[in-house]
């Protein structure tokens, strides 16, 4: 049974698991890399270490912005070429396609170029980073934000197989960037000079290769290479396997198309910035309140425990993309019951993903931080995170998952209103609230984050269950000609 047959016939629970179980997988191994990435800065001298962790922490939550703004250009496009698949109308898909890779070039030019002239401006003057997290951070952030179209083209090329019911292909690919991007990290942080004794392979191989000790702006680097390379196998896949990008879909820019995709991905887009503006502002609420020039230990803890959050936010992606892909399928086949029962599937999935990743949290959290930090004083702020905030994970999965599920219908401005209305009339005042009334500590404030994940899920399960997506989010007919 074919990919898209496997999506509208096979039983809903094993298609869905079948489908959706290698995205999770492979997005919460693509997370344990990037921990990787953090372990090898933790590794660093002391005085180079905890800056740059802190730095990251800030720094990968706004490189994320512009990663959140092509992911919303990859869901629509998802959408669109699901559901023309799933009519069985390839060549409307091969057309959507092509058009939203326009998109995608247009936009990292335009990202990139803003990110290398104004990393500074963003990291002090916005967020707020003082010391050293901005002097390195500065130098990382332009790499990260200059070299973003890799990760963009990323996402659009593993979306548009996904949509098309490949799910094994584009996360093998993305593990073996990941394993690149760890060769690559290992050589340039260090350089010749002192690594790790498990990572005592790099100095020798660096020094025959004349590379130089980069330290922070080495992870940089390595993430931006091995994503680059990453790419050329996908392309060749997506023009190969699916027929997409030939000569006879590279039209020139289709407004018209480029404005449809556009109104079903700006929503989208927004959501998930809204979700970054929500995270950025815990990030600068921490490091105004609760930190100086001389003790940056609650950012540091912050830096770290995000990234062991991304395992639960990833996962759940991984399920939200199986959850989409088979909503966009399906609606396009006319299987509407199918369509929804395929995000409750998936949802729940992810409700069994976190509650083991809570218990791995639960029992193992402190070794897992004093993997990067035994800072007796940053260990605790971590611990102090997980333990309050990391049983919320299971409703932080609903809300990704069913979610994702309803922007396989087209519908994101619903989702973007759920996202909106959460951010911004309850996690932003409830968490100014936390460091300016009574005598402020950082507990506060992850209180608040946890309870936003809860009011999320509680509104996507109302509004998912009334099912009024299913008709405001509507796709628009496929174009008068291909």
């Amino acid at each position: 049974m074919s990919p898209p047959d496997r999506i509208l016939e096979a039983p809903l629970g094993r298609g869905v698991l079948r489908f959706g179980l290698p995205l999770a997988l492979g997005m919460g191994l693509q997370t344990t890399f990037n921990l990787v990435d953090a372990y090898l800065i933790s590794r660093l001298p002391l005085d180079v270490a905890e800056p740059s962790l802190g730095a990251i922490g800030i720094c990968d939550q706004i490189a994320a912005v512009g990663s959140i703004i092509s992911y919303g250009i990859s869901t629509a496009t998802a959408a669109l070429v699901s559901q023309h698949d799933g009519r069985g109308d390839r060549a409307h898909a091969r057309l959507v396609a092509w058009q939203s890779m326009l998109m995608v070039l247009g936009w990292s030019i335009l990202f990139g170029l803003a990110g290398i002239f104004s990393a500074r401006f963003i990291l002090t003057d916005l967020v707020g980073a003082k010391g050293q997290v901005a002097e390195l951070g500065t130098r990382y952030l332009r790499i990260m934000l200059g070299g973003s179209f890799s990760i963009f083209f990323l996402l659009q090329c593993t979306a548009i197989q996904r949509a098309l019911g490949s799910s094994k292909t584009p996360v093998v690919l993305l593990v073996m960037s990941n394993v690149l991007n760890l060769v690559l990290a290992v050589l340039l942080v260090y350089g010749p000079g002192h690594a790790p004794p498990v990572f005592s392979w790099g100095p020798p191989v660096a020094r025959a290769l004349g590379l130089p000790r980069m330290e922070l702006e080495g992870a940089a680097w390595a993430t931006i290479l091995a994503r680059s390379v990453t790419l050329v196998p996908l392309v060749a896949i997506v023009v190969w396997r699916f027929h997409l990008f030939r000569r006879d879909a590279r039209a020139r820019p289709d407004r018209a198309l480029i404005g449809a995709i556009w109104r079903i991905a700006w929503p989208s887009s927004t959501q998930l910035v809204i979700r970054i503006v929500g995270m950025l502002v815990t990030q600068t609420l921490v490091a105004r309140a609760f930190t100086t020039p001389t003790d940056q230990s609650a950012t540091t803890a912050l830096g770290i425990v995000f990234r062991l959050e991304t395992m639960a936010l990833f996962v759940g992606l991984g399920w939200g993309s199986a959850a989409q892909t088979f909503m966009g399928q399906n609606l396009g086949a006319g299987r509407k019951s199918r369509a929804v029962g395929s995000g409750w599937i998936a949802a729940s999935y992810n409700v069994i993903a976190m509650a083991i990743l809570f218990l791995a949290y639960h029992f193992y959290g402190a070794p897992l931080v004093r993997f990067f930090d035994d800072s007796p004083v940053v260990v605790g702020h971590a611990l102090d995170y997980l333990l309050i905030v990391a049983p919320s994970y299971a409703a932080l999965g609903i809300g990704i998952v069913l979610g994702s599920a309803m922007t396989g219908a087209g519908a994101t401005r619903s989702t973007m209103q759920i996202d909106a209305l959460v951010v911004f009339a309850f996690q932003l005042p409830a968490a100014v609230l936390a460091v300016t009334l009574g005598t402020p500590v950082p507990t506060h404030l992850w209180y608040v984050l946890s309870a936003t994940n809860v009011v999320g899920a509680v509104l996507y399960i109302v509004l998912y269950r009334r099912g009024t997506y299913l008709i405001k989010g509507s796709l628009p007919p496929p174009p008068a000609e291909a």
